[in-house]
């Protein structure tokens, strides 16, 4: 659609703090874990958000090491996936991030042995609480209260297609 710049969307997923571990000493760097003036250790355990991790994990050092190593957050490790695994429909994902999606693509390029998992239960997931979500945007007993706990567990973007869904049905509807 054009640039992401001022997409608060991306701004927000921009902010997301992922666990990270340095790899090596970095000099002045201190102060993102609370310390002024001191060097960041390596072996020091840190969350980061995305913006700076990716930043971080894609620099080398003077040959092959990268500063840190990026490490699943809560929201996509394996319990989380576990769940989504078993029923999709169960999970708050808002909970576990404002904008769900997102979070896990970006980790999808970060984080390179949990790939093909990861991107395969996202889809999935998506894909089944996609079904649910346009069922309660069409579906008016989903405004009487039945559903209401997985309708509060969406994630922006699922927010955002069930509002779309119900505008395309009202437009429909109003055609008839």
């Amino acid at each position: 659609m054009g640039s992401k710049y001022y997409d608060i969307d991306a701004i927000l997923t921009d902010a997301q703090k992922i666990p990270c571990t340095f790899e090596v000493d970095v000099p002045g760097l201190g102060y993102l874990d609370g310390n002024d003036n001191t060097d960041m250790k390596a072996g020091t355990k840190l969350e980061m958000p995305i913006w700076l991790a990716e930043i971080l994990a894609v620099s080398e050092q003077l040959g092959t090491k990268t500063f840190i190593h990026t490490n699943i957050p809560h929201a996509l490790s394996a319990p989380v996936m576990n769940a989504l695994k078993a029923n999709p429909l169960s999970v708050n994902l808002r909970d576990l991030a404002t904008h769900y999606y997102a979070l896990g693509e970006r980790m999808v390029n970060l984080v390179e042995d949990a790939e093909d998992e990861l991107v395969d239960t996202l889809s999935e997931t998506f894909r089944r609480r996609t079904i649910e979500i346009a069922d309660h945007a069409v579906n008016p007993k989903g405004a009487l209260g039945e559903g209401t706990e997985f309708l509060m567990g969406l994630e922006e973007s699922e927010r955002q297609s069930m509002y779309n869904n119900r505008q395309q049905s009202s437009a429909i509807c109003r055609l008839r």
